[in-house]
């Protein structure tokens, strides 16, 4: 690996320099999935590189790139070329970006360029404003995952086991016809909306807010709804089957089932199949510690931050193997739900980022404002593990 530190997760979000939009469009949501997943974005030349004290610095006299702090770019064309390949940026301005390397101090050569790395998919399949993506990590069970973007709204996405092209396939899920629904934008065609995609080579979620607006700052108290399509951290070593996808049951803009941060019962949760294997997909139950409402919202652990040690408190989202007698089956990778009340006033609505102490110790947070679509309240704050690795294997 190029980098001396973990590039595994990935991030990307809608206020980056020459991000592409996600609105009320027919195709905009693949156009934004084909950058992150497969081709990366953003493509900038270098004009200078020098590395000094363990830090590459690559400058450019063309204006602000996309990158930002904490994002992974991919570097081409450098030499040394060890320093090719991702790298976790940890410092930008309008005129160069920075990111650690082990390499020796001294001028860097070549026709540098870099870009934003993609999370590693592909796509397999292509229609009119239809995709199938695949993760490529051989380490996962690699779903098939179908994207109908057709509807200006509305995207249908579902998971196969396996495909013959963009239209047929086998082992769906969920059941529902066409999939479940990820709601693109409240109206068509609709300005571009505020969006945060974050994963790793076997997963990715989906943090977007259908009430038009360029920024969750300018949301007016509307906050995003939260997708996962892609691997558990499954309890099971092995686990063939522990695909799982949310979504939406109905195509209302503003429906919250199957949000991952938000609704305690099971509508929109499908894995791919039961743990033993046997049938087709399941609906499963999810659980965190102390809480089933909205991360940063329900408080079932008090208020934040807590009265005898001012702590924040994080927790997994853990995801039963179908109904919870069951028992667990993983948990959600990366995801951080936090069981306290009274959080986005504090926390703040947009993209923020912070160190983990404690427990999260050398980790980095990455948290936005979650909870209801289509009302203009207090909201709550969803977390991830912005720098990873999500996964021991």
């Amino acid at each position: 690996m190029a980098s001396p530190v973990d590039t595994s997760v990935k991030h990307a979000y809608s206020s980056m320099a020459g991000a592409l939009p996600i609105n009320g469009t027919a195709g905009a949501f693949i156009s934004a999935l084909d950058a992150f997943l497969v081709n990366g974005w953003g493509s900038k030349a270098v004009d200078s590189a020098v590395i000094s004290n363990g830090v590459c610095r690559l400058s450019f006299a063309s204006g602000k790139s996309a990158a930002e702090i904490h994002a992974v770019i991919a570097v081409a064309g450098a030499s040394p070329a060890a320093l090719n390949g991702e790298q976790r940026v940890t410092a930008v301005s309008n005129a160069w970006v920075e990111f650690k390397t082990d390499l020796p101090d001294g001028a860097v050569t070549g026709s540098i360029s870099f870009k934003m790395a993609p999370l590693g998919w592909e796509k397999v399949f292509a229609g009119t404003n239809k995709a199938v993506y695949r993760p490529l990590d051989p380490r996962g069970t690699r779903p098939f995952v179908r994207i109908d973007d057709s509807h200006p709204t509305i995207a249908r996405v579902q998971m196969f086991e396996s495909m013959i092209d963009v239209d047929t396939g086998s082992g769906l899920a969920p059941s529902i016809s066409g999939g479940y629904y990820w709601a693109k934008s409240s109206a068509a065609p609709g300005s571009a909306l505020y969006w945060l995609m974050i994963g790793d080579s076997r997963g990715f979620y989906l943090c977007n807010a259908p009430y038009e607006s360029s920024s969750a700052a300018s949301q007016n108290g509307y906050a995003v709804n939260i997708k996962y399509v892609g691997d558990l951290i499954a309890s099971k070593s092995g686990d063939a089957w522990s695909a799982f996808l949310s979504g939406s049951v109905v195509s209302t803009w503003y429906d919250t089932s199957g949000d991952v941060f938000a609704t305690g019962n099971n509508a929109g949760l499908t894995l791919q199949r039961a743990s033993h294997g046997l049938g087709s997909s399941i609906i499963c139950d999810k659980a965190t510690w102390g809480n089933l409402g909205m991360s940063g919202l329900a408080g079932g652990m008090g208020v934040f931050p807590a009265r005898a040690d001012n702590s924040l408190r994080l927790c997994a989202i853990t995801i039963f193997d179908g109904l919870r007698a069951n028992g667990p089956r993983g948990e959600l990778p990366g995801a951080l739900h936090c069981p306290q009340t009274g959080l986005s006033s504090v926390i703040g609505q947009d993209v923020r980022f912070r160190d983990g102490s404690g427990d999260f110790a050398g980790k980095t947070l990455l948290s936005i404002w979650g909870g209801n679509l289509s009302a203009n309240y207090d909201q709550g704050v969803a977390f991830f593990d912005a720098k990873g690795p999500w996964r021991a294997d």
